[in-house]
């Protein structure tokens, strides 16, 4: 029998809910836990960790899961290399439902980084507006660069002091609209975007609107994860279930 374990919180694992559920596919979506209140969705929800590989390895055996799909953010990489060396140990198949991660065009002033800390090394010394767009996880790091004024947008209120001293905090859920990314950097003078390049079309709109504004970008690129077969479509994901079941280990 077929039981697939989705791991999402992404736009992705949202469209790929939907289509299990159109399928009438027996698939448990499973939040990390981060949103106070996540995207409803038309699967069985599960919400919290595994408790590590180990957690994880006891669940897919426990629940009968005969596929898994990772379709978490590109910088969720704790679960993503979890996921990978559980079904490693136990021989489910896993594929990654991932979006293609974001290119440079004409226009652009990226600065492309390997992490959080070459971010905050690359931000100027001169006090800046900063329209600080990577979650509020890793914010702590930014506070040894106090000159600068940051821009927050959340999906939940802070739940405690933010480690940044000079902050806004704008509350909001995506996908978002160019216009309105647009205005709000220009609402409140923002010079610099510091972003994660997570990809996808939801979140691409504070890019273009930094080019039309002509702000430098700082983007950190996405961690590395162990080699994995991966999908770009609903479609594809589905073309694999269909056939992965005789594929034990991929």
């Amino acid at each position: 029998m077929t039981r697939i374990l989705l791991l999402g919180g992404t736009t992705e694992a949202s469209a790929m809910a939907r289509a299990l559920a159109v399928a009438g596919a027996d698939a448990v979506f499973s939040y990390a836990g981060r949103t106070a209140r996540p995207v409803v969705q038309p699967l069985p929800t599960r919400v919290g960790g595994f408790g590590g590989v180990e957690g994880l390895v006891a669940y897919l055996g426990h629940e009968r899961i005969s596929h898994v799909i990772d379709a978490t953010h590109p910088f969720a990489a704790q679960m993503s290399r979890n996921a990978h060396a559980a079904c490693a140990a136990t021989g489910v198949p896993l594929i990654a439902f991932e979006r293609p991660a974001w290119r440079a065009g004409p226009g652009d002033l990226w600065t492309c980084v390997p992490d959080v800390a070459a971010a905050v090394a690359a931000l100027p010394e001169a006090p800046a507006r900063v329209f600080l767009a990577t979650g509020k996880q890793g914010l702590e790091p930014f506070a040894s660069r106090s000159q600068h004024h940051y821009l927050l947008r959340l999906v939940d209120p802070p739940e405690g002091p933010l480690p940044l001293p000079d902050a806004t905090v704008v509350l909001a859920r995506g996908p978002f609209a160019v216009e309105a990314d647009r205005a709000l950097m220009a609402a409140h003078g923002i010079t610099h975007l510091v972003a994660k390049n997570a990809g996808g079309a939801g979140a691409a709109a504070k890019l273009v609107a930094a080019r039309a504004l002509a702000l430098p970008v700082i983007l950190i690129d996405r961690p590395v994860l162990p080699p994995r077969r991966s999908a770009a479509t609903v479609e594809e994901v589905l073309a694999w279930l269909s056939h992965a079941g005789t594929e034990r280990g991929v």
